[in-house]
């Protein structure tokens, strides 16, 4: 997974999802897989609500590895916000 964050434009930050067809075949994996990244950023909010965040996902995933996804996007989101602090 990618983050890719910049200072927000606004008073609130915007939060991008970019699943390809590549990495997950069917729309149903695609649709669960921004879910779960939704709701790392939904937990994370207060604090990344500074910043402008595109989460990608980079490489081809099994069907099986979904549940791993969102604790991927908290992974990454956490270092932000360790890595940004005011």
């Amino acid at each position: 997974m990618r983050l890719i964050a910049t200072p927000a434009k606004g008073t609130v930050g915007r939060v991008g999802f970019v699943i390809g067809k590549r990495e997950l075949k069917l729309a149903v994996d695609r649709n669960y897989a921004r879910r779960l990244m939704r709701e790392a950023v939904r937990l994370r909010r207060p604090g990344i609500e500074r910043f402008d965040i595109v989460l990608r996902l980079r490489s081809p995933c099994e069907r099986a590895d979904l549940a791993e996804l969102g604790s991927e996007a908290a992974t990454v989101l956490d270092a932000l916000l360790k890595s940004r602090a005011p």
